[in-house]
């Protein structure tokens, strides 16, 4: 064993970088037998996934599942319908009577809708020169902080896009593409509440998210509409409840 502090013999240092040199080799060696092997022969360089292709069959995949499980939760339906015990209808009674706060039943009334866009283009289809493209696009945190904003303003029931959303939906985006429940949008975006108009503005007006955005709007021309509502009906929302445990505030 060699003393800790000691030099180490020239001999060790040259069979140490020999040893080294054939490891590099077998790596090497490895590394290109597996892109011969992935290529099939021929050039790689210039594969790229095409990520909207990707989400695109990513959402027909969501398509198909949710088809499935509805058809899945009709015949639950259908069976449980002929045989239930008076505890299980008590129980049901009770649960039908929450569908509306939880969002599970249309709703109509008066409210305020905000649409969301990207700057306008050029005639050949271009932004500006000279300007960084993620400025001229609407991102997830505008989507989201107008969200917050009508929510925190009293909205009493949402919907984004074609979509009723709870609190706990998620808003996404890849790209300037809107993913929201397994389904794909572009823009431009927008979020329709019912609730009481005035103060959802003040509420938008306050949010730090929707202030940043509408300095963009002033500088690059992106989209930022505001329009009351005077009756418009929100579906009921369709999605999984995520949700799988509550406490109550204060409990």
């Amino acid at each position: 064993m060699r003393r800790p502090g000691l030099p180490v013999p020239r001999q060790w240092h040259a069979s140490r970088w020999g040893i080294g040199v054939v490891l590099v080799c077998l790596i090497a060696g490895l590394l290109l037998g597996t892109a011969r092997s992935y290529s099939a022969g021929e050039d790689i360089s210039n594969r790229s996934v095409d990520l909207s292709a990707v989400v695109n069959q990513a959402e027909q995949r969501v398509s198909g599942a949710d088809a499935f499980a509805a058809k899945l939760q009709d015949q639950i339906d259908a069976a449980a319908a002929g045989d239930r015990s008076p505890q299980v209808a008590q129980v049901l009674e009770r649960a039908s009577g929450l569908q509306a706060a939880a969002g599970l039943t249309p709703v109509q009334g008066p409210g305020l809708r905000v649409t969301l866009s990207d700057a306008p283009r050029d005639a050949d289809g271009n932004y500006p020169a000279g300007v960084d493209p993620d400025d001229l696009v609407v991102h997830q945190q505008d989507v989201q902080a107008v969200v917050n904003a009508m929510w925190a303003g009293g909205a009493e029931a949402m919907m984004i896009m074609d979509q009723r959303v709870l609190t706990t939906s998620a808003v996404r985006c890849i790209g300037n593409t809107l993913l929201l429940q397994g389904r794909t949008y572009s823009p431009p975006f927008v979020v329709t509440a019912i609730g009481d108009a005035d103060a959802m503005v003040a509420a938008l007006d306050d949010q730090p998210g929707v202030r940043l955005y509408r300095q963009y709007v002033d500088k690059f021309q992106l989209v930022y509409d505001v329009t009351p509502v005077d009756n418009v009906t929100l579906p009921a929302y369709d999605g999984p409840i995520r949700l799988s445990a509550a406490k109550q505030a204060g409990g």
